[in-house]
């Protein structure tokens, strides 16, 4: 079972990979996306959780869809249960 911190360490990840792939600094991205600098790093470590908008800056800063960004996340509903957060392995991801 996946807590909403490991969610965020999750999206960090990928804003990283996403980032470096770009061959783009913190500090470029961040221009980029209209975000400071230090907000940058706190998400790529899954200390923050991004809003919906910052999602959509990021993609867009990066030239993504915006779900490129939430690879290996999902939410699974409880019928009768309380719903979880769930991080997919490497190879659930699609």
């Amino acid at each position: 079972m996946a807590f909403a911190s490991e969610i965020a360490k999750e999206f960090g990840k990928n804003v990283l990979a996403a980032r470096e792939r770009a061959d783009l600094s913190q500090e470029e991205l961040s221009f980029l996306a209209g975000l400071h600098r230090t907000e940058i790093g706190q998400l790529e470590r899954g200390n923050r959780d991004a809003k919906v908008s910052t999602l959509i800056k990021l993609a867009g800063a990066l030239s993504l869809p915006p779900g490129d960004l939430l690879k290996g996340m999902a939410w699974t509903s409880g019928a009768m249960r309380t719903g979880r957060f769930v991080v997919r392995s490497d190879a659930d991801r699609g």
